[in-house]
């Protein structure tokens, strides 16, 4: 048994099935209906009634006269002789009965019909009934066939579910609407036009298109809801009320009568305020638009819908041909009478027998009827043949649609997409109106503001903003379809973030953002309007890009002629320039930069960069481990102050670095660098004050480093050194010396001729003892870094040190501490960094006195008066940043 819960998903489908049965369908099924009646009504009577009944033949009379003597009795009766009638007299009224005696009892003549119907009855009469049975049962098998196909049944079920979604969509009635009053604002500004002679045909799309339009909100029965969804979720608003009454008065619409009324005159409604969908519909019709968009990639792919049909249809008509071919002949084998001649003479005495067939003229009024429906049957296949075969049912183009100057962009449709609009289209044009809402681009796009207007308002994207150490204003939006409109409102942004953002449009309402100044793109698709580009040249000084390939470069970011800083991160290309988007010159308007930051593999200097070489004053090339083989190029930036040329794999320092007199900082981390015999070549860079070197292969420091007189800051960490050269300790402007990460043994004493000396990084190598000369020489050193060594123990006169307040001992062989490092004050905030074992050795005064400090110095942790070092590094709470808000969440 079946329940009914059961029972109601298939009535529902073959509800949803007629909207893909054209008139034509609808009709053939009628006629399958019909002939099918006729068959069932034929076996009926030929299992209740179908008989045959016999005589014997009289041997003694001629067989014409016996044959003739059915024919000719009732002849003889009713035809009027033209000879006197035989005068009866009246005894003869009484006398015995006359006639033939055939000596045959009834169950003798019984016996006989039933073997003269099987013997003397053709094969038409009595099986016909059960043909036509079985035929109609193979017509109506084969008009649903493609409607129920394991390859076509999926995509007709996806289809028409969809379909059903979409006319139930409260967006179809909004979208509806929409293109309702656009069509209503374009026909008044061309009615506001000169009058020119239009063609004969032009007024005639116009008004079907309207018509189409303003009806379109009728819904067919077979795509209402179920009583269970009616009524926990309210039906969607008419799409044809909403849009006559926000774009022609009722009295409009021409009339539907046969006499033609007045030409319709468009009234505008006032102003009212437009439907916007809640959440959960603004979430729905977005998964309806991507259901929409994979369903018809997958449809277009492959015609089998349209194959099957098109067998399905030609499969009809043959059946239809063979049918008639085999049951017209068989019309003259239908007879009353039949004569039979049995091999029964030894049972019943006679040899022959005249019958007569009780149906048979039924039988024939029934078959006349059921090859007429059948003949019909066939014109319309036929006709079905035809139309599949003249009109290009595999391409679909939405003509009255794109009428429309709202809907223009709706995309043309093929293969099985295509048929099935075809289909639909022949049985409402309405259906698939409703349909395209969702194949429209702009739509689609429309829906996108919408639900951004609604989920991002104004108020969450101030709550979103926070401000940094500099008292900038920062916003970062991640993973949005496009920029919610609310954004171009915050006028006091400085510095926006867009992460993984396809379409990223920035309008003439970016002119609100009057404070500006800052731009990161991390993978998103930028596109500027020509009043936005204008606005954005004027305010943006810093431009950070990130991106896969360098053609996604925009081309209007060099256009920026306010640009101060501009950060370019993804693959680029040294053949010819920086990726085959940047062409030469590109950077010329550019006047304005002065800080350069690429992050590619690049082989050389890209040429374009000099064409800045006048105001450039910092540039950074990170090379990610590719090779930079050519720096001739920064022979022309001679107002260059600082150089970071960071994994460029350089084996030596580069010639080109001759050229640049006011170089301040230069940065060669993270190369291949083995030897220093260049330095002597940069004796006449005077302004040098910050050399970082670390990260390399360097085994000996040249004496020639002595003369570098200005320098402050030497990074030679994470190298090979051995041994440190006399010369360094010349270099009497020097405050910050960085050594960590190398293979000294020992320490010098001329150390101490670094009286300036504040920063000492010394951790990681293999120092035994420290000489006391740091301790009475370095006087201003206020961060000794010298963990993971060998030391054993402390020398005297630490307590020198008054300003050191950062002392690094961790990782050592240290057996206790000296109590003179209470006397170094500046330890007081929690400078010192030991293990706490070896924390216990000091005295209980010197330890009472640290902890206490170190338990206050949680209060003072936003305390921005100690130093910063690469050794020591400090982060406050709000300086923790990443890259990206995706590599926050990982």
């Amino acid at each position: 048994m079946f329940s009914l819960s059961e029972l109601v998903p298939l009535n529902q489908q073959q509800n949803r099935s007629k909207l893909l049965k054209p008139w034509w369908e609808v009709f053939m099924d009628y006629l399958v209906v019909l002939m099918l009646m006729t068959s069932v009504l034929t076996c009926t009577e030929q299992l209740s009634r179908d008989r045959v009944v016999c005589l014997p033949v009289d041997p003694s009379v001629p067989a014409n006269t016996s044959s003739r003597s059915f024919s000719t009795r009732d002849t003889v009766a009713t035809t009027p002789s033209s000879e006197q009638p035989m005068e009866i007299e009246p005894d003869d009224l009484h006398s015995a009965p006359r006639g033939r005696s055939t000596h045959l009892v009834y169950q003798q003549y019984v016996y006989i019909s039933q073997v003269c119907y099987h013997e003397a009855l053709p094969l038409c009469s009595r099986f016909f009934p059960y043909m036509a049975l079985l035929q109609s049962l193979v017509l109506l098998a084969s008009g649903s066939f493609w409607l129920h196909f394991p390859r076509t049944s999926a995509r007709i079920e996806h289809f028409l579910a969809i379909l059903a979604k979409c006319c139930e969509s409260p967006w179809t009635s909004q979208a509806l609407s929409h293109a309702a009053r656009q069509e209503n604002v374009w026909e008044k500004e061309a009615e506001r036009q000169p009058p020119r002679p239009p063609p004969s045909s032009s007024s005639t799309p116009v008004t079907r298109t309207r018509r189409s339009i303003t009806d379109s909100g009728t819904d067919s029965p077979t795509l209402r809801r179920s009583e269970s969804v009616s009524s926990a979720v309210p039906p969607s608003p008419c799409p044809s009320t909403l849009s006559c009454a926000s774009t022609m008065s009722s009295g409009s619409l021409p009339s539907r009568g046969g006499s033609p009324g007045p030409k319709p005159s468009v009234v505008v409604d006032s102003p009212r305020q437009e439907i916007s969908l809640d959440k959960s519909d603004g979430e729905q019709a977005r998964a309806l638009f991507e259901r929409v968009r994979k369903f018809r990639s997958h449809c277009e792919s492959s015609a089998v819908i349209y194959k099957v049909y098109l067998a399905q249809t030609m499969f009809k008509l043959l059946m239809v041909t063979l049918i008639l071919s085999y049951t017209i002949p068989l019309l003259g084998n239908l007879s009353f009478t039949h004569t039979c001649r049995p091999e029964e003479q030894e049972l019943v005495g006679y040899a022959a027998f005249d019958c007569i067939h009780v149906l048979s003229s039924l039988l024939r009024k029934l078959l006349v009827a059921y090859l007429a429906l059948l003949g019909l049957y066939g014109l319309l296949s036929v006709y079905t043949l035809i139309w599949i075969l003249h009109s290009s049912l595999r391409q679909y183009s939405f003509h009255s649609l794109k009428e429309l100057c709202s809907l223009r962009d709706v995309p043309d449709l093929r293969n099985d997409l295509a048929f099935l609009l075809h289909m639909l289209d022949q049985y409402d044009s309405l259906l698939v109106q409703r349909l395209s809402m969702f194949l429209s681009p702009v739509g689609e796009s429309r829906l996108l503001e919408e639900s951004l207007e609604q989920r991002w308002g104004e108020e969450k994207l101030r709550a979103m903003t926070s401000v940094d150490e500099d008292g900038c204003s920062r916003l970062q939006l991640v993973a949005l379809p496009r920029l919610p409109p609310a954004l171009f409102t915050l006028s006091q942004l400085q510095v926006l973030k867009l992460e993984l953002i396809k379409e990223a449009r920035f309008t003439a309402q970016v002119a609100n953002m009057t404070s500006l100044r800052e731009l990161h793109l991390y993978h998103c698709t930028a596109a500027v309007d020509p009043s936005a580009l204008g606005v954005l040249q004027e305010r943006l000084e810093s431009f950070h890009l990130t991106f896969t390939q360098a053609s996604e470069i925009p081309s209007w970011v060099f256009s920026l002629r306010s640009l101060h800083e501009l950060h370019l991160s993804g693959r680029l290309s040294s053949e010819g320039g920086v990726g085959r988007s940047w062409a030469l010159g590109s950077l010329c308007r550019l006047r304005h930069l002065r800080v350069l930051v690429i992050r590619g593999m690049l082989q050389r200097i890209p040429a374009e960069v000099c064409e800045v070489a006048g105001s450039l004053v910092r540039l950074e090339i990170h090379n990610e481990g590719t090779r930079l083989l050519v720096l001739t190029g920064l022979k022309r930036m001679l107002d260059l102050t600082e150089l970071l040329l960071q994994d460029c794999q350089l084996q030596r320092l580069p010639s080109a670095l001759l050229s640049l007199t006011k170089l301040r900082t230069l940065d060669l981390q993270h190369n291949n660098l083995r030897t220093l015999e260049e330095l002597l070549s940069l004796a006449h860079l005077r302004r040098l004050s910050c050399l970082r070197l670390a990260y390399n292969r360097v085994v000996v420091l040249p004496a020639s480093v002595g003369v570098l007189r200005g320098l402050e800051l030497l990074d030679l960490s994470n190298n090979q050194l051995q041994s440190l050269p006399s010369a360094l300790f010349t270099l009497r402007l020097l405050r910050r010396l960085l050594l960590a990460g190398n293979l000294l043994e020992g320490l010098p004493a001329e150390i101490k001729s670094l009286q300036l000396l504040t920063e000492l990084d010394l951790s990681g190598n293999r120092l035994e003892n420290l000489p006391p000369e740091l301790f009475s020489g370095c006087l201003e050193l206020r961060i000794l870094n010298v963990a993971r060594n060998c030391l054993s123990s402390l020398p005297c006169g630490i307590a020198g040190l008054n300003k050191l307040c950062r002392l690094d001992l961790r990782t050592n062989i240290l057996q206790e501490l000296p109590a003179e490092l209470g006397c170094c004050t500046g330890l007081h905030r929690g400078g010192l960094l030991v293990e706490d074992w070896l924390f216990l050795s000091l005295p209980p005064s010197v330890r009472d006195f640290l902890s206490r400090s170190c338990s206050t110095s949680d209060e003072h942790s936003g305390d921005r008066s100690r130093p910063e070092s690469d050794s020591f590094p400090y982060f406050c709470p709000t300086q923790w940043s990443f890259s990206s808000a995706l590599e926050s969440q990982i």
